[in-house]
């Protein structure tokens, strides 16, 4: 199997610097590649990569589910990386065809997103307290849960776009911030007034700044704030105004889209917002406004 090595370096290339992904989902991708090489070299030592078959995939696929009890969505995500991998040595004429192109996927079942209630989420910014002054030892720690609840759930940006934030993606003149989301594609947020009153104060108030370092959301040392902090920060907050399963950083980035189609938001518009790539990623939320509607139904209408 060495001679699929010389293409894993231009592959990973090409998704750094054409495609522009994270290194977190390049790593991913590696991670899934090397599985699915690694079990070939064990099962068929001798094989050559334009010899590879959907049999061998299947067999993989069987092994994962058997051997990894690896789920459905796993197993989708693994095959998803192998015909990136696949499609990518067709454009540069390594194979011929690809033998992923028979192979059928496990169905996946759809989960609904988890949200809070609009009181909830009212609760859960309403209920974090700032108390003391700069220098006490909490308070830089309280005004940047604070912003960062409210940036969540008034924005929907993800986990990685907030932690990433710069100062110069604020702009004050619009009322708006420059995201920067999956494969460095940018958008355009609008936030409320108060949200960006809320940013100047903050950013006024920096206990510390370190030079190279312009992230808007920093620790007290200046540092900047790194994604295991605010999803534990998170997930302890949204624990004190709700009972549901999953809690984090996620659930408010759901919340944000639910609560604008329930208030009658046009599809496209989130779909914008939320910087999906395609509308079939958005339709999830309408899941939800069907609901409400159907509850509204049953209480209004004489025959329901």
């Amino acid at each position: 199997m060495d001679n699929t090595i010389p293409y894993f370096r231009p592959f990973f290339d090409y998704l750094q610097f054409e495609k522009r992904y994270s290194e977190h989902t390049i790593i991913a991708y590696r991670t899934d590649l090397s599985q699915f090489f690694d079990y070939l070299f064990v099962q068929y030592p001798d094989v050559k990569l334009e010899d590879i078959d959907p049999y061998m995939i299947k067999s993989w696929i069987a092994s994962l589910k058997s051997e990894n009890k690896a789920g459905n969505k796993s197993i989708h995500r693994k095959i998803s990386s192998l015909k990136s991998f696949y499609k990518f040595l067709l454009k540069e004429n390594v194979v011929k065809q690809s033998p992923l192109r028979t192979i059928v996927l496990p169905k996946l079942n759809k989960r609904l997103p988890s949200f809070l209630k609009e009181e909830e989420a009212s609760d859960l910014i309403s209920d974090i307290r700032i108390e003391g002054t700069a220098e006490d030892k909490d308070f830089w720690e309280q005004r940047t849960n604070h912003l960062i609840v409210k940036l969540f759930y008034e924005s929907g940006i993800r986990l990685s776009e907030l932690i990433n934030l710069r100062e110069n993606q604020i702009d004050k003149s619009y009322c708006q911030i420059r995201v920067l989301g999956k494969g460095n594609k940018e958008r355009i947020v609008p936030i409320s007034k108060e949200m960006l009153a809320d940013m100047q104060l903050y950013l006024n108030e920096k206990p510390n700044r370190i030079e190279g370092v312009d992230n808007l959301f920093v620790m007290k040392n200046g540092k900047a704030l790194y994604a295991k902090k605010v999803y534990n920060a998170v997930k302890k907050l949204l624990s004190e105004v709700t009972s549901l399963q999953k809690k984090s950083p996620h659930v408010l980035r759901h919340s944000f889209a639910t609560h604008l189609m329930n208030h009658g938001a046009d599809l496209n518009a989130v779909k914008e917002l939320l910087g999906h790539a395609s509308l079939a990623a958005t339709q999830i939320y309408t899941h939800n406004t069907i609901e409400k509607l159907k509850d509204i139904y049953k209480k209004a209408h004489p025959k329901a």
